[in-house]
This record gives structure tokens, C-alpha cells and sequence, in this order.
């Protein structure tokens, strides 16, 4: 069976903390951006890194491949996973599946992959949850249950974010509250956020 491909959702603009690239912070000396790819694990090459409308060199990370944004009227993660498709979809790749995860979800499972594959069964996707907390961006998807998503984003009609994406396409929800002791999806929005999963290293 063929490897997953995968992208990091990373092209946030950090606003709130300060205008850094999440990317580049740093959680247990590790940048956010390679704490998640090694999480991903074995995904197949090269992975992808949806940097948002401008590919400005920060948050790179060696042997992946920055996707910056279609040009259109939509950003955030939903214009990232657009991009990865679309990315995918010019060489070649039409099918299979793509695991999407937040730049900013320093402690991402390690058998994040593993356990969301052997969750999606027969849906076309499958996002995380923890209790009554869910994590759009931390995902699954059949490629071609995403086909005419970029035409969709550049033209403008597709769903205003990846809940509304997922909740039209039927998603599966995976709660890992029985896996882990604490959410592994919390995610770092403000330096607090940052100082207290700091603590939790």
C-alpha cells in the first residue's frame, strides 16, 4: 500500500503573536514546523508546506516542498489544503490519501497518521477531536473526494472553511480522548499559549 502524501497546514500570518511565523517558533529547541513533520513520520515525498499567499522563505523546512496559496479570494488552512491538492494534481497524483496537519500543534501524535488511516474507513475524510474540541486542519482526506476543490476556491464557491468543508462531505470524527492523557491538538495562537505548552515538554 502506497505512503500517504502529506502537507503542514503553516501559512498563518502570527498576527497575535506579533507577526512571527509559527513555523519558526520553538517548543524544546525544536521548531514548531519540524516538531510536526516528525510527527507525521513516514509520509510520502516530498512533503508539502502550505505557506500562504507569499512563500517568504521562513518556515522552511530541508526536503519539503513550499505550496503557497491559488490566487483567490480565500486564505487560511482551507486555501492550504487548495493548494496542496492543486499541487498534487499537476504531477500527476489524483488519488490516494493526504494527511493535513497545523504547523502550530507542537505535540501531534506520533501515530497521528497511523490511527487517522485506520479510522477513515469508508468516508471521504476524517478530522481530530478531543472530547467536545475538534481540529479541522488535523486531518484525512481522499484525494479525489477533494478533485474540484482549487477550481472551487479560485472560483470562489467552495465552503468558507475546512468545518464547513468537512461537515458537506460527511467526515468521520476521531476522537482521541482514549489514546492520550491530555489533547495532543492544543494549538499556539499567543505567547501564552506557547509559554504554557513550553511548560508541558
Amino acid at each position: 500500500m502506497s505512503l500517504p502524501h502529506g502537507v503542514i497546514i503553516a501559512g498563518g500570518k502570527g498576527e497575535r503573536l506579533g507577526g512571527v511565523r509559527k513555523a519558526d517558533l520553538r517548543i524544546g529547541g525544536l521548531r514548531l514546523v519540524d516538531r510536526v513533520a516528525g510527527a507525521l513520520g513516514m509520509v510520502a515525498s516530498p512533503l508539502m508546506i502550505a505557506v500562504g499567499p507569499v512563500d517568504d522563505g521562513r518556515g522552511r523546512r530541508v526536503n519539503a516542498l513550499p505550496v503557497p496559496d491559488l490566487e483567490a479570494p480565500v486564505g487560511g488552512p482551507l486555501a492550504g489544503l487548495a493548494a496542496a491538492v492543486a499541487n498534487l494534481q499537476a504531477r500527476g497524483i489524483g488519488e490516494g490519501l493526504l494527511v493535513s496537519a497545523a504547523v502550530d500543534t507542537p505535540f501531534l501524535p506520533d501515530d497521528f497518521v497511523v490511527v487517522m488511516e485506520g479510522e477513515l474507513g469508508d468516508a471521504p475524510a476524517a478530522f481530530a477531536a478531543w472530547g467536545t474540541d475538534f481540529y479541522p486542519p488535523n486531518a484525512i482526506w481522499r484525494i479525489e473526494a477533494l478533485r474540484d476543490l482549487p477550481q472551487r476556491v479560485i472560483a470562489g464557491t467552495a465552503p468558507g472553511s475546512l468545518k464547513a468543508l468537512q461537515a458537506g462531505m460527511g467526515a468521520r470524527r476521531v476522537d482521541w480522548t482514549r489514546r492520550h492523557a491530555a489533547d495532543p491538538f492544543l494549538n499556539v495562537n499567543t505567547m501564552a499559549h506557547l509559554l504554557s505548552l513550553g511548560r508541558r515538554e
